[in-house]
Order: structure tokens, then C-alpha cells, then sequence
């Protein structure tokens, strides 16, 4: 999830580069703006973040709450590792975190200067989690957020893009640490399956690990445009969603990769698991495809409104969706 759309990118990553660390202003409307992921911390309690520093609380999918947020920048991504800790990543490379079910935040980084977002988070326990961003950007804690270290992943380049970073740290250590932040490919999003993750981002990437991203095996290239979600069904294979309506499937492995028809040419968002073994993807111009045979062939349904629909939890027999106006509720009877 958690999430960073192509058309957004421009606008928002330019107002965040020249914002302060001002509290987020408590707004009426906080629920129809602009809202980039949500999860699900237990069967009854949602989080949403957003644009303004927004996060959003509820216990029922249709009265949110405004948490109390100490940034305004834009939110990317949520998650939370029980019912009381969780984090929040956005623009300035900021990580916040809440120890009271998200009601309170605070900051753990804040790095304007650095112009570069983080898009999603993901934690194994309270002590360990890993940040990702763009630009290849991972943050790493062993501390519940306390201390924050930045790692590099030379792994996704070609050995001659090593060797000149190499020679360019040798030659003028300013300018290594300058094409070091910015070489790599976006890193877009992070799923854990077990004691492995996935990770998808810009160019087709795809990638797995099985030591907690300390080190990340990328696959094969199956695509060239970027992928936006991953996750696995729940019959244990993998599907992957991005650009002009792709979706992948993996039988389990992740080799080989089947092209699936969707019918769309709609930037594909986000990867939603029903707790009926349906399986939902959400895109833009109000894209939901959905599927009943573990994402063999997908039926697609257009929102009649054509905002995009950017992320999504499966809640009390419901889609509940983030999207570009807002929250919004779908129930199943709604979609073929």
C-alpha cells in the first residue's frame, strides 16, 4: 500500500519540499480529501493518511476522527503491528509513530531537506521495522523507531553502475552520497508474507527477501513499467499491479509471471483481499476489478464518479476505500 500515483507525484512532492513541521490543522472535511492509504488495526478500528498530515480514525468505516498529527506533509503510508503501535511514512522522509492506537503522533524523522517521499512501511515486531521510499530510499530500526539508519541496496544495479560508484566515492565523496540518493529505482511498496517480503517499484521491479531486506533478491524482469502492489492470494499465489492495467500472477513461486486481461488501461493502485476468497483491485478513473477465481480472470467495474481509488481494507463485509475525494464505503452487492 500503501502508494504514490504518477499524477500526484509532481504536485505534492513540490509543496511538501517547502513545508514546515507545522501540526496538522484540524479540518471538517479531512475525510473528502485526498487520502493515500488505510489499514485495518483490528475488526473494529481504521486508520487513514493523507494529504496535510491527515490521519483519520474510525470504528465503523462512516464517522472518522482527526488524530492529532504534529506535520503537515503528505502521508503515504500506515501500519501497525498491534492494537496500540503503529507508524506513519510520507513526504520529507517523515516516519511517525503512535502508542495509543493513533489517536497521538510523534515524530521519529523529519528530513526536508532530503526532497525525497517514503511510500510505505512495515515492521516485524515493536523493535523492527524498515521504511521505503524513492529513490531506492530504506530506513531501517532495531529500536521501535528511536534511531533510524539509511541503507543502501546496491544489489538492484548492473555491476558497472557499482564500479562507477565506486570510482565517484574514491574521486569526490559529495558527489557519490548525491547519485547514490538518487541511482536506484522507486521503491513503491512492501508486503510480508511470513518470514519473507516482497517489494515492487519503478521499471518492473519485483524483489523478495528473506533476512528482513537486509539483503533483496531481485526477479527477473517480467515488465518495464513500475509496479504498484504485491501481495499473496489466499490460495498462496502472487499477484502484482501497475501501470496501463497490469496484473501478473505467479503460481506460488513467482516464476514464471501470466499476463491477466483486465479490460482497463488504468493506472492499478492497490491489491484487496475479501475475507470471502474474493480478491479486489483498485486503480484510477474509479477502476475496481474484481475476481472469484484467485485472480485467474478479473470482471471490471467503473465508479461513476472517475476519482481514483488508491487503496482499500476489506471491513465489516465491505470495501472501504481510500481515493482522491476522500473515504468511501462499497459494499459487494455493487460489483459484478
Amino acid at each position: 500500500m500503501q502508494r504514490l500515483l504518477a499524477f500526484l507525484f509532481s504536485t505534492l512532492f513540490f509543496l511538501n519540499a517547502f513545508s514546515q513541521q507545522l501540526p496538522a490543522m484540524q479540518a471538517p472535511l479531512a475525510s473528502k480529501s485526498l487520502m493515500l492509504d488505510i489499514f485495518k488495526i483490528n475488526d473494529k478500528q481504521l486508520v487513514a493518511v493523507g494529504e496535510r498530515g491527515h490521519i483519520l480514525l474510525s470504528n465503523d468505516a462512516i464517522t472518522w476522527r482527526q488524530a492529532n498529527v504534529p506535520v503537515r506533509s503528505t502521508l503515504t503510508a500506515v501500519y501497525f503491528i498491534d492494537a496500540t503501535h503503529g507508524w506513519a511514512v510520507g513526504h520529507d522522509a517523515t516516519i511517525l509513530f503512535s502508542s495509543d492506537g493513533g489517536e497521538n503522533w510523534q515524530v521519529q524523522q523529519y528530513l526536508p531537506a532530503k526532497q525525497k517521499p517514503l511510500l510505505d512501511i512495515i515492521f516485524k515486531d515493536k523493535n523492527e521495522g524498515i521504511a521505503i521510499g524513492a529513490y531506492g530510499q530504506q530506513y531501517r530500526t532495531s529500536d521501535g523507531g528511536e534511531n533510524w539508519t539509511f541503507e543502501f541496496h546496491g544489489e538492484f544495479l548492473f555491476p558497472e553502475d557499482l564500479a562507477y560508484l565506486e570510482e565517484l566515492k574514491e574521486q569526490d565523496e559529495e558527489a557519490y552520497l548525491d547519485e547514490q540518493g538518487s541511482i536506484l529505482a522507486h521503491f513503491n511498496s512492501i508486503f510480508k508474507d511470513g518470514r519473507t517480503l516482497y517489494m515492487v517499484g519503478e521499471v518492473g521491479l519485483i524483489a523478495k527477501s528473506n533476512d528482513f531486506a537486509e539483503k533483496w533478491l531481485p526477479f527477473d524482469k517480467i515488465y518495464q513499467g513500475s509496479f504498484n502492489d504485491i501481495a499473496r492470494t489466499q490460495q498462496g499465489n502472487l499477484l502484482v499491479v501497475g501501470l496501463r492495467g497490469n496484473i501478473f500472477r505467479s503460481l506460488k513461486s513467482g516464476r514464471p509471471w501470466q499476463h491477466i486481461n483486465t479490460n482497463t488501461q488504468a493506472l492499478l493502485n492497490s491489491i484487496v483481499l475479501g475475507d470471502n476468497g474474493s480478491i479486489f483491485v483498485l486503480g484510477n478513473n474509479g477502476v475496481i476489478l474484481k475476481s472469484d477465481d484467485d485472480g485467474v480472470s478479473f470482471s471490471l467495474n467503473i465508479q461513476a464518479d472517475g476519482k481514483a481509488l488508491i487503496s482499500g481494507v476489506w471491513f465489516n463485509n465491505q470495501l472501504v476505500i481510500v481515493s482522491e475525494v476522500g473515504l468511501k464505503v462499497i459494499a459487494l452487492t455493487k460489483l459484478k
